[in-house]
């Protein structure tokens, strides 16, 4: 049983209700449901890792995924602490954290808000947006290289599917301890 943990058996056991993918047609309508968000992450998992890549050729050091999230919402005009927060779905403690981390790489800087005094505008600094600059070119890379391996019309049909409207979350509710919720 050489690989396995103590206690896992080599041959899996069958999950009532569960069928390996081998078990499916190459049609989506016989697709087990799991199948559309493995690849969502898989897809952002990819381009993260090839945002970070780019980034450290240029001379930058890693971010963590929260970070290149963050910058990335900010380069979008998500500018408050409360507003990153509620797109992450993290506490505004987590993102403050992150804000002074960032801050402190002289990446970004804090500015008072003219139309809410109560809170602060997160700002590129002239680094931060030399960063941010590379990262979008790095990311239109990755998309160039992506849609070479994959096919324009395909990445081109992957790109309207993404920014289509989806319509209201499925469900009354959102699930407990979410914080973020779909915009």
């Amino acid at each position: 049983m050489g690989g396995y943990p103590k206690g896992i058996a080599a041959t899996p056991t069958r999950i009532k209700g569960y069928r390996p993918m081998s078990e499916y047609q190459n049609t989506s309508e016989d697709l087990p449901p799991e199948v559309l968000m493995r690849g969502l992450l898989r897809a952002y998992y990819w381009m993260d890792e090839s945002l970070q890549n780019g980034l450290q050729q240029a001379g930058y050091r890693p971010r963590t995924r929260t970070q290149t999230m963050i910058l990335i919402h900010i380069s979008n005009g998500v500018t408050r602490a409360a507003e990153l927060a509620r797109a992450l779905g993290v506490s505004r403690q987590a993102i403050q954290q992150q804000i002074n981390d960032l801050e402190a790489d002289d990446l970004v800087t804090q500015i008072p808000d003219p139309e809410d005094k109560r809170a602060n505008r997160i700002v590129f600094s002239e680094r931060g947006s030399a960063l941010i600059n590379q990262a979008m070119q790095t990311l239109r890379n990755s998309e160039q290289t992506l849609a070479m391996r994959l096919g324009y019309e395909t990445v081109g049909q992957l790109r309207r599917a993404l920014m289509a409207d989806w319509g209201p979350v499925v469900g009354e509710q959102r699930a407990p301890g979410r914080k973020r919720t779909v915009s």
